[in-house]
């Protein structure tokens, strides 16, 4: 069985994609720990975008040298893989996470977890409507149009949750996911063009020292480094270097809506997590989260039922 064939087929993919949103539903409940460890304050905007830095640098970092290993040989990125790595890196790495680690600063575990889910509806919007690289169906639009309906309600439940609309928290999330529904069509289009591991490695290191440069320019430093931080920002960096890596693969051999329908996996994670170690329980698990992460569940089900 040819190795394009293997990564096509749907046990696969949901494996592997299963992997990937376990690993990132761990990040919100692993970034705030952070915070907290290195008492960035939610305010600290430029420390928090120094912390999300560093940890791409290392990732980019770790996923290079996993490449080279493999390959046995050193490969150093040629000019067409710098410009692809440099555009992807300011869709992914900067784009998103500039604004995710601000809106993670600013909005609890859970309702960080149901946001965030809504970057797989906007990637098959964009597949579809924008970048006509596949077929906007009857199914596809039903899947997006109850994702938003999770967000709506969510945030219409304000009682339980921090009430209403904040630009700084669910704002800056928001924009977090429309720049990761980007860099998902981008790796789908890129991916076929240069290996997937090495655009993932390099667009992490670019986007690393990127954000790194910004954040210290605004004044942002991480004063209380110790070693269980230190622990904190590997794993960090170990779960961008897998994850990524893996989604990148996937992306490489099938449409977009076919991998990013898995994603719902994600904000089920992301919600126990938060409920487990941030002491959430009351959010996780009340009326208005439960129906929120129905629609988001329902919807990707929906898109992918539809989907052979």
């Amino acid at each position: 069985m040819k190795k394009q064939d293997f990564l096509s087929r749907t046990w696969v993919v949901a494996v592997l994609a299963f992997i990937c949103c376990l690993l990132w539903g761990s990040a919100i409940t692993t970034i705030k720990t952070g915070y907290r460890l290195m008492e960035v304050d939610a305010s600290d905007t430029a420390s928090q975008i120094v912390f999300a830095g560093l940890r791409f640098t290392l990732a980019g970092i770790l996923v290079v040298l996993f490449a080279w290993i493999r390959e046995k040989r050193v490969i150093l990125p040629g000019k067409n893989m710098i410009r692809l790595a440099f555009t992807l890196c300011l869709a992914q790495t900067v784009g998103q996470y500039f604004f995710f680690y601000v809106g993670v600063a600013h909005a609890s575990g859970v309702k960080s977890s149901i946001i965030t889910g809504l970057g797989n509806f906007i990637a098959i919007l964009m597949s579809c409507l924008i970048f006509r690289r596949e077929k906007m169906t009857g199914r596809k639009m039903l899947g997006c149009v109850l994702g938003f309906a999770g967000v709506v309600v969510i945030n219409l439940m304000g009682n339980q949750l921090d009430k209403g609309f904040h630009l700084m928290g669910e704002g800056c999330l928001l924009l977090a996911q429309i720049a990761y529904g980007m860099s998902t069509v981008l790796i789908n289009q890129f991916s076929r063009k240069e290996s997937p591991v090495l655009l993932s490695g390099y667009q992490f290191f670019i986007g690393g020292i990127i954000l790194t440069l910004t954040g210290t320019s605004m004044g942002g430093r991480l004063h209380h480094f110790s070693i269980a931080a230190a622990g904190i920002l590997l794993y960090l960096a170990m779960v961008s270097a897998v994850a990524y890596t893996l989604w990148s693969v996937l992306l490489a051999h099938n449409p977009v809506s076919k991998v990013a329908v898995y994603g719902f996996i994600n904000p089920l994670c992301s919600v126990v997590l938060s409920a487990l170690v941030l002491g959430e329980v009351a959010q996780a698990f009340n009326i208005g989260s439960l129906i929120a992460l129905a629609f988001v569940c329902v919807g990707i089900y929906v898109v992918n039922r539809g989907t052979r």
